[in-house]
């Protein structure tokens, strides 16, 4: 996830001007054009890995592309506005991170296919963090740092896990992982998901009609959903209102998926004990948001997961060979969907 936070930064950086002719004619030499339009100095050691890794690519920065027509292949957090005119003969678009929330699919042609970050770094930093997010609210950590900043010593009664059920909502591979981690602390765990998954040692939901008995059983509330129109604003007040009374909330979705007011005002009347935010609405948020003063929220800076650009871009590479081969690429999105 922080990688895309540098994408994004990058593409500022970037937004000076449309793709200009890069010097020599380097271009010539090379069986494939791939463009990548992030952050340079990661892209640096996209480029030394490619070199190694996929020698007959001809490798270009954004915006010294040279001939876009030459480009197949694009590396990008957000594409150029005039994807289409810029780049005419693009065949797939990567997206150095897990989530494709920030793209516009209607301004990508519909033959371009788009393929989102997955890599076992990203996955491992992920269920490091929800795990210790979850961890941390069975463990009132949100009070404790609370009671210390108040210079209050006040003890807690101890819950085994084994009496505290903790549903996460989204079953991919990031899901799965999580479950997979949470088994050995005996909590039992309940998922959910927009279809029917199965996975072992849990108990299953999915679709809108069976949100309810899901959220029903959640003392803690893990949300690992893509964002989606069908997501945005899922951690709302009707949700909330089919916790358990008391229930505590990790956020390590997006920020669209939180609709803050309404947590504020359930944290109020007690309906959410306390929350792990690792996302927010607007990011950075301004100085006095309350959810960053709220003594029952942890906030972290979009920090749960990071893309490692060398483990990134030997992934890219092998999955250029892939398409190049007519191979299935992992990570492939369905446009329907949404991710």
């Amino acid at each position: 996830m922080m990688s895309q936070r540098i994408g994004m930064a990058g593409d500022a950086m970037q937004r000076t001007g449309g793709p200009r002719p890069s010097a020599g004619s380097e271009a010539a030499s090379h069986s494939i054009a791939v463009a990548y339009k992030s952050d340079p100095v990661r892209g640096a050691v996209w480029r030394e890995v490619f070199r190694s890794e996929l020698p007959q690519a001809s490798f270009r920065m954004w915006p010294e592309i040279g001939a876009g027509e030459e480009v197949e292949y694009l590396i990008a957090w957000v594409p150029p506005p005039d994807l289409e005119s810029t780049l005419p003969n693009l065949k797939v678009l990567f997206c150095i991170g897990a989530g494709i929330d920030q793209l516009d699919l209607d301004a990508i042609p519909p033959h371009v296919k788009i393929v989102r970050m997955l890599d076992a770094d990203l996955t491992r930093g992920m269920v490091e963090y929800a795990t210790f997010g979850v961890l941390a609210l069975h463990r009132d950590v949100p009070h404790y740092v609370s009671d210390q900043q108040a210079g209050r010593w006040m003890y807690r009664p101890l819950q085994r896990a084994a009496e505290r059920q903790v549903g996460i909502m989204g079953l991919g591979v990031l899901g799965h992982a999580l479950a997979e981690s949470l088994k050995s602390f005996g909590f039992p765990l309940r998922g959910w998901s927009a279809s029917p998954k199965a996975v072992e040692g849990m108990e299953t939901f999915s679709g809108p009609e069976q949100l309810g008995a899901f959220l029903s059983g959640c003392d803690i509330l893990v949300c690992l959903l893509p964002l989606t129109d069908k997501t945005r604003g899922i951690l709302g007040s009707a949700t909330f209102e089919q916790l358990p009374m008391g229930a505590r909330l990790l956020n390590v979705g997006r920020g669209g998926h939180l609709a803050e007011d309404d947590l504020i005002a359930a944290l109020a009347d007690g309906r959410i004990d306390c929350a792990i935010l690792d996302v927010l609405q607007n990011e950075p948020p301004a100085a006095d948001h309350p959810l960053l003063r709220h003594p029952r929220v942890i906030v972290t800076p979009h920090i749960a997961s990071a893309t490692l650009p060398q483990a990134a871009a030997q992934r890219v590479c092998r999955l250029i060979e892939a398409h190049r081969s007519g191979l299935p690429m992992e990570g492939l999105i369905d446009r329907r969907r949404g991710y």
